[in-house]
């Protein structure tokens, strides 16, 4: 099996920043595609960038130009990088990976979650 786990969330000021991490492990033989998505109260759940093996990136439209996701391939590792964050920032962010497992098996697996506050 394969687990991803995110840390870095909190309280952040508007026109601040904070850093999500997300670190995956287990059973892995490769791993392809890494994002982040968030869900606000009472919404769905939707994309906030997403990440390729090889470093092509996709941004949703709302944090363009602001949020900056990059991965580290030896660490299983991807950042979400968030400056100039806004009060509708304010979810709970997930981290989301596939891939293959060491079992020749594909996988997507999402971590638990990581809540993100923006306020002053």
């Amino acid at each position: 099996q394969v687990q991803l786990v995110e840390s870095g969330g909190g309280l952040g000021q508007p026109g601040g920043s904070l850093r999500l991490t997300c670190a995956a492990s287990g059973s892995i033989f490769r791993i392809d595609d890494m994002g982040w998505y968030r869900q606000a109260p009472g919404q769905q759940r939707g994309l906030v960038a997403v990440i390729s093996s090889g470093g092509n990136t996709h941004y949703a439209n709302s944090v363009k130009g602001r949020f900056t996701i990059s991965r580290d391939n030896a660490k299983n590792t991807v950042y979400l990088q968030m400056n100039s964050l806004k009060p509708e920032d304010t979810a709970d962010y997930y981290c989301n990976a596939n891939g293959v497992a060491g079992t020749w098996s594909p996988f997507t697996t999402w971590g638990q979650g990581t809540q993100v506050t923006v306020s002053s």
